[in-house]
Formats: structure tokens, C-alpha cells, sequence
């Protein structure tokens, strides 16, 4: 007799109007029409004892605040408790603003988040959730690793480090067979399109999950995307052009690595399922140059940029300093913010930081908040096996978390952070407790 129990729901979030589309600076880009529907996909999994929600969606952030208003909102619906539930964002830069960010508050660009699409998302993210449980069944369940080299690598370091090892957790009815979810955690950032291209997309996650219902789980199977650690992984260096073409080639290379893995799972309907979760009330901060060093910061990446122009140097190594360019802006916009106190508001829009670790049988699967580099979630995989770590879970960090060696480099990702270097290293030893 199975005492696992699984539902699953897919409910689409593609916005019904012109929305901004958020992930480029100093383009006024509002979308013209829809290439690919967005969705939010949620996965509700019991043993009997312990109920847990998935809920994955394609969009770029989801603040704090709405994560928290969702969860009370599902926990009401369904019993499920509101510390079980982790909600996540795909992070795909062509799809609606939604999360007032400090650093792009200078843009003259990027208007405010619209508040009707926020709240039809909040909607959509609470009706995924309570159609999962409702649609509950006997289920089994298994994991395989896919590979999924490729797709992307480290988006400053070509060699550097990163993680091509793809989590898949396949769920099936256990009297009938049929596939219930797939959900998969992919440590890359979606931003093949860039911000020439106004059509609302997931980007490659979104033609990865279109690959697998045409051809492997079926339509009627939702695939739960999470984006696993990716503050400085991209397909920058792999991709070809910026173009629909390449979101479908990176897709079926994604798609196709996990169609691979799929046949070497072994299902067990014998699996306990646990959620623990901690807060960190504060996280060490960053400190930001006065206004005058961080003006000259933004002299000189502008300089370099310009140089690289005219050089003819590679178009990554350009984007790379574009990039930083962006970076630095938003630094100046923060350090001025912080001779003026506004930046207390964006820590307390964050904080305090949630880690939540669902594990299903032997697999633990840890939320945490924001953009974080891979260094920090293969420090988990190291000491604490079937370890998976999900970004952007449960809100975001207004920036990323960046490593020592990123501070130092001083490049795009540690410009645009509110955090220390140190804070990423909290994470993991909070975690790693959390595991013990």
C-alpha cells in the first residue's frame, strides 16, 4: 500500500496586457506579444504525516511580502502549513516586473512594478497550489542527476566553477503510471533573449519544459522549474546569437539531458517527507563607497567599455563589461541611498532571510533567498550528499551573494549586492546545521 500521495497543477501566468518586462537597464521595453505562456507549477507531495508544496513560476523575482501573503492564503485553502510551502521564481528576464528594486530606482527606464499583475500572479501561484492538493493521489517517486553541459557555463570565467548536475524528481501514479510532475533544478541563468527582443518568454527553461511535454511526460504533466545557484553562471559563452532559434536549441539540450536520465530512476510509494526551516534576523552587510569613489567607479567601467568598442574585442568579453557598467550605476545609486538611510528599507524588505530544506526520502532539497553563486551550494554538496540547493526561493535579496574573490574583482554581481561576501558563507553553515 503507497502512503505517499502527490498532486500536481499548472495554471498560466502570461500577463493579459503590455507589461515591463524587467532583467535590461535603460530600455523602455513593454512587451509586444507572447512567444511562450508563462506558468506557475506547483507540486504537492505527502507521506501522511508531513504535506509540502512546490510552487515554481516564470517570472523574474516574487518579493517577500507576496511569497508570505500566498502562503497564508494556501495554508487557509488547504491545511498545508504556510512553512512547508517554498515558492520560487525562474528568474527568465522577459517576463514582468514585479519587485520594486533599489538599484534600479535611478533608471528613468524602469517604472514601478504593476500592482494588478502582482496581485493576478499572487492569485494564480495560490490556485496552482490548491489545485496540486487537490488533484492528490497514490503516488511513487524517484530522482536521477541529469547532465546538462551545454546549457550554459560560469558567466565570467568560461572554466570556472559551476554544476551541470541537473536534480530530476519524477513523480507517477503508483497503480496506474501515469506521470503526476517532473520537477528539476537548473543552476543557469535564462537570459539568452535580450533587451532587443519585446515578446514575453521563459526563456530556455520554458522550451525545455515544452521539449518534455511534447515528447517524454505529456501535456497534461506539469514540469516545476527551479532555478538552482546561478548569480555567476549564463549561457553567454555558449550561445550562438540572442534569438529564439538558440532558446530552443539550449532547451532541447536541456530537455533532452533530463529525457536521458529518466529511465535509470527507481521509484519507491515508501518515502518520508520533512521540512525544516530557519530565519536569519540579519546577514552581514555591505559596505558602499562614499559618492565621489563610486562616481569614479562608474568613470572608469565606462571607459573600459568604450575601449572594448573600439578594440572589436568579443562580443562576451564586451557584454561582460557592459555589465559591470550596469554594475556600477547601480553601486553610485546605492551609495547615494545610503547617506540617506533609504537602503534600510530595502533590508528590511529581505530580512529576515529564510533557509527551507524539503527533503523527500534521501534528496534534501534547500531553499534559499536571492541570487547566489555556485561556489556557496557546491560547498553544500561537498559535505552533505543528495544536496540540492534552490535560489530564489521563498523572496529574493534586492542583489546577489557574491564570493570573497567576486568583491575583490569588484565586477557587475558584487555591485549589485546589499550583502558581504560573508553572507553566502551564513548561508551554508546555516544550512548545514539545519541538515545535521
Amino acid at each position: 500500500m503507497s502512503t505517499l500521495r502527490a498532486g500536481a497543477a499548472q495554471i498560466e501566468i502570461t500577463p493579459k496586457d503590455s507589461q515591463f518586462l524587467l532583467g535590461y537597464p535603460h530600455v523602455e521595453r513593454y512587451s509586444t506579444g507572447v512567444h511562450d505562456p508563462l506558468w506557475a507549477s506547483a507540486l504537492y507531495l505527502s507521506d501522511g504525516k508531513e504535506r509540502t508544496l512546490f510552487v515554481a513560476n516564470d517570472i523574474i523575482f516574487i518579493a517577500k511580502k507576496n511569497v508570505l501573503q500566498a502562503r497564508k492564503r494556501i495554508e487557509e485553502q488547504t491545511g498545508v502549513s504556510a512553512a512547508n510551502i517554498m515558492i520560487t521564481s525562474s528568474h527568465t528576464h522577459s517576463g514582468p516586473h514585479t519587485v520594486g528594486y533599489v538599484s534600479f530606482e535611478a533608471d528613468p527606464a524602469v517604472p514601478d512594478p504593476d500592482p494588478e499583475y502582482v496581485r493576478f500572479l499572487e492569485d494564480c501561484i495560490v490556485e496552482a497550489a490548491v489545485k496540486a492538493v487537490e488533484n492528490a493521489q497514490p503516488a511513487k517517486a524517484g530522482l536521477a542527476i541529469a547532465d546538462d553541459t551545454g546549457v550554459g557555463t560560469n558567466r565570467r570565467d568560461p572554466s570556472g566553477p559551476a554544476d551541470h548536475n541537473v536534480p530530476v524528481l519524477m513523480v507517477k501514479n503508483a497503480e496506474t503510471d501515469a506521470n503526476i510532475a517532473c520537477m528539476l533544478v537548473c543552476s543557469m541563468h535564462p537570459t539568452v533573449i535580450h533587451e532587443d527582443i519585446s515578446l514575453v518568454t521563459g526563456d530556455f527553461p520554458s522550451l525545455a519544459r515544452q521539449y518534455l511535454q511534447r515528447n517524454v511526460v505529456g501535456e497534461e504533466c506539469p514540469v516545476v522549474y527551479h532555478m538552482g545557484p546561478s548569480g555567476n553562471q549564463s549561457p553567454r559563452h555558449v550561445t550562438k546569437a540572442n534569438t529564439f532559434e538558440e532558446v530552443e536549441r539550449i532547451g532541447q539540450i536541456l530537455g533532452r539531458a533530463v529525457e536521458k536520465a529518466l529511465p535509470g530512476i527507481s521509484y519507491s510509494s515508501e518515502l518520508v517527507v520533512s521540512v525544516k526551516n530557519t530565519e536569519l534576523a540579519d546577514l552581514p552587510r555591505k559596505t558602499f563607497p562614499d559618492v565621489a569613489e563610486a562616481q569614479a567607479k562608474l568613470e572608469k567601467a565606462v571607459e573600459r567599455l568604450e575601449t572594448l568598442r573600439i578594440t572589436g574585442e568579443s562580443k562576451q568579453e564586451t557584454r561582460t563589461a557592459e555589465c559591470d557598467w550596469f554594475g556600477a550605476e547601480e553601486t553610485l545609486t546605492m551609495a547615494k541611498m545610503a547617506t540617506t538611510g533609504r537602503l534600510d528599507e530595502a533590508y528590511e524588505s529581505v530580512l529576515p532571510a529564510e533557509i527551507q530544506i524539503i527533503k523527500v526520502g534521501d534528496w534534501s532539497f534547500a531553499g534559499w533567498q536571492g541570487e547566489v553563486f555556485i561556489e556557496f551550494a557546491l560547498a553544500v554538496k561537498e559535505q552533505a550528499e543528495n544536496s540540492f540547493v534552490i535560489s530564489l526561493a521563498n523572496g529574493e535579496m534586492q542583489g546577489y551573494l557574491v564570493t570573497e574573490e567576486a568583491a575583490l574583482e569588484g565586477g557587475y554581481e558584487a555591485s549589485n549586492s546589499l550583502f558581504s561576501f560573508e553572507a553566502g558563507g551564513v548561508f551554508v553553515e546555516k544550512t548545514l546545521e539545519l541538515m545535521k
